[in-house]
């Protein structure tokens, strides 16, 4: 970004008033001004002019592409996992935990969900810190241990299940999650979408690897053997992926802003806090086809094979839809498709009413799995764009990841309660797509303070350039 004679004649001006600032330089002076686009209120008190996001970041190389693969296998072994829940769903139901409703069974993925979202909120904190490899080697040895302990674990004995799957493999994922993710801002700035969608398709293979897996083991060699397979074949990609991840350069310990004084910071930006409670709200919907819609379809009497690959259909067309927006987000605004992805998202849940043959399971899965991916593949970028120090990046994405658990945690137990053991299936549809119709319309308010916000940024600049 180049400026203008007036405002290098300002910035020269400014220095030779403060014999202090005479070693700044056209570049810093340029990435101040770039800086002016964010909210004031969102800069840290005790920090100087906060430097331009990703202005150092190599944009490529074999570092940052390994870095790009080991936490695309991150994201397959966590992410994917928990995508993976609607599989357990039915079976539980149906075999292994028959005593329970499925309400106190959709606590299991819920739970797992959760933690693997809000978790973030400490792991951010701790990444900020400077913990990377920390996070990265102890929450992958906390996934593997716990799914192997899942394998363990006895027909009926929900408490079990409950421990380990839910809680032992959510905060593993939840510990690898935000590095994974975060880590790519240290490498890349103008191709930050890219990396980001690239890595986010990585739970949609995930989603697709394990619903297949598990419905051909499950029933043919029992659930503990197929446990354990599930767990080898993640322990040695979350091997592969420690051993590919690497932060830029020698890392070093620092202590970000306190995460309370950031919070009041964040509050005050408007276009972030609408962001926040958009994804809370969303969640409470955007889970009921990924945990039901196996069992909506082998309890509308449909094909039992059908069924069990109805996931696999809606998680394969995810897996495109969230590696597709990379190569245009940058020239169609991450908000916007964030927007537009919602919105249809919404519909198909609502859609869901309907569902009772093979032609609308397909259907709503090619659809829905599409636009549900590409919303997946926005967050992480949308997060980024709304953050004016990637110093804070790790607490935006905590603060703002762990409000959205909180709906990911409730949204699908209530399903399953008013659902009953009846199968009322209008009832969650309902429910789940009205919720997904307000995160709708709390994106679209973040959206419009978005541009206001770059209205006044752009007549801001063309004051200085008249002065």
């Amino acid at each position: 970004m180049s400026l203008s004679r007036s405002q290098l004649e300002l910035v020269e001006g400014k220095a030779t008033e403060n014999s202090s600032r005479i070693s700044v330089n056209k570049s810093e002076a340029s990435a101040t001004v770039q800086e002016g686009s964010r909210p004031a209120t969102a800069r840290s008190q005790h920090e100087g002019p906060a430097k331009a996001p990703g202005v150092d970041a190599p944009e490529g190389g074999l570092a940052a592409w390994k870095t790009v693969a080991g936490a695309f296998l991150c994201q397959m072994c966590g992410f994917g996992y928990a995508g993976s829940f609607g599989v357990y769903q039915d079976f539980y139901a149906r075999v292994y935990l028959t005593h329970e409703t499925s309400s106190a069974i959709s606590w299991i993925g819920s739970i797992n969900a959760f933690l693997v979202i809000s978790s973030g909120l400490v792991a951010g904190r701790l990444y900020d810190r400077g913990y990377f490899y920390h996070l990265l080697y102890g929450g992958s040895l906390l996934l593997a241990f716990s799914l192997f302990m899942l394998s363990l674990a006895k027909p009926d004995k929900y408490y079990q299940v409950f421990l380990s799957q839910g809680v032992g493999a959510g905060l593993g994922a939840g510990m690898v999650y935000i590095p994974s993710v975060a880590v790519l801002s240290q490498y890349f700035h103008k191709r930050r979408a890219l990396a980001m969608t690239i890595v986010a398709s990585g739970s949609s293979l995930g989603a697709i690897i394990h619903p297949i897996m598990l419905n051909n083991t499950l029933t043919k060699i029992g659930f503990g053997s197929a446990a354990r397979a599930n767990a080898g074949m993640i322990t040695g990609l979350l091997i592969i992926a420690c051993l590919l991840m690497r932060i830029p350069g020698q890392q070093q310990l620092k202590t970000p802003p306190n995460l309370w004084a950031s919070a009041k910071r964040f509050s005050k930006d408007g276009a972030y806090i609408f962001a926040t409670l958009g994804m809370t709200t969303f969640a409470m919907g955007f889970y009921f086809p990924l945990f039901y819609i196996q069992l909506d379809s082998v309890t509308h009497g449909l094909s039992r094979t059908f069924s069990f690959y109805s996931l696999v259909i809606l998680n394969g067309c995810s897996f495109f839809g969230r590696l597709s927006p990379g190569f245009f987000a940058n020239r169609l605004g991450v908000e916007n498709i964030t927007v537009v992805s919602t919105f249809v998202c919404g519909t198909l849940i609502l859609g869901m009413i309907g569902l009772s043959s093979v032609g609308s399971v397909v259907a709503i899965g090619i659809i829905y799995g599409f636009f549900a991916g590409t919303y997946i593949a926005m967050l992480a970028p949308l997060l980024a764009h709304l953050t004016d120090n990637m110093s804070e990046l790790g607490a935006r994405m905590g603060i703002a990841l762990a409000f959205s658990g909180i709906g990911t945690l409730i949204g699908t137990p209530i399903d399953g309660a008013i659902l009953t053991d009846d199968y009322i299936w209008w009832r969650a549809a309902v429910f789940s797509g009205v919720m997904a119709f307000v995160g709708f319309g709390c994106f679209c308010v973040s959206i419009i303070l978005l541009r206001r916000r770059k209205m006044l940024h752009h007549a801001d600049l063309s004051q200085v350039e008249k002065a």
